[in-house]
């Protein structure tokens, strides 16, 4: 590709994968959270919408060393999913997809949250009165009227995690083939001598990618529209 070495394709796979996991992965949370914020009426409510947008205004090295604090070898959470599941985040590429979920979760809640605000409520309590349960009502009316936002927030959350930087690298390094995503890749050849034109290709990878993905993300939100509309 473009005449690309090994390590430059091992990178995109990686960031793809990672992207990918970290993005489907956090998709229940934020929808949860989402949900919370956008019904919900409890003191606190501020506070947990400001955590949750937090790694917005952090600087991501600051992000990546509160996951390797909490996530690591020696961290408490760490420590706990290495010992019942097996589950290592420091310096794998699993702690890349952590941290490339984390940084685009605020994304997706708050587009899935504007959805959800925009749900007609009569339509919910029609459904309620036919003997629609909670779950029944969110799962057959509410979901299905807040897609679009879904959506949106998947896409915007996934093209956040394929240009995460600072987190990943402060929490999981820069290792080729595990841990070394685009990213991390342009900046290496941009310090490598006689790199400018690898990294000049990747460059242009990257554009592509996220390119696509908000495209796509309009145009399948714009038919989940015209679905529902209809």
């Amino acid at each position: 590709m473009f005449g690309l070495g090994r390590d430059e394709l091992d990178a995109i796979r990686l960031s793809l994968l990672v992207a990918t996991v970290g993005t489907a992965a956090s998709l229940p949370v934020a929808v949860l959270v989402a949900f919370v914020l956008a019904r919900g009426r409890f003191w606190g409510k501020t506070l947990l919408d400001g955590v949750v947008h937090l790694p917005l205004v952090l600087p991501p090295v600051v992000t990546g060393y509160l996951l390797l604090i909490a996530f690591g070898r020696r961290g408490v959470a760490g420590a706990a999913l290495e010992s019942c599941c097996g589950l290592v985040f420091s310096f794998r590429w699993t702690g890349a997809a952590l941290a490339a979920g984390v940084m685009g979760f605020p994304l997706m809640v708050r587009a899935i949250r504007l959805s959800l605000e925009a749900v007609d409520r009569r339509l919910e309590d029609a459904a309620a009165t036919l003997g629609a349960g909670r779950l029944g009502v969110f799962f057959a009316v509410t979901l299905p009227l807040a897609a679009p936002g879904v959506l949106a927030g998947l896409v915007l959350a996934f093209a956040k995690a394929l240009g995460e930087f600072g987190a990943t690298i402060t929490f999981v390094s820069n290792i080729p083939g595990e841990t070394r995503t685009l990213p991390a890749a342009i900046y290496t050849l941009t310090q490598t001598p006689g790199g400018d034109a690898a990294a000049g290709q990747l460059v242009l990878v990257a554009i592509a990618l996220s390119l696509t993905a908000l495209i796509a993300s309009e145009l399948l939100a714009r038919r989940l529209a015209a679905r529902i509309a209809g």
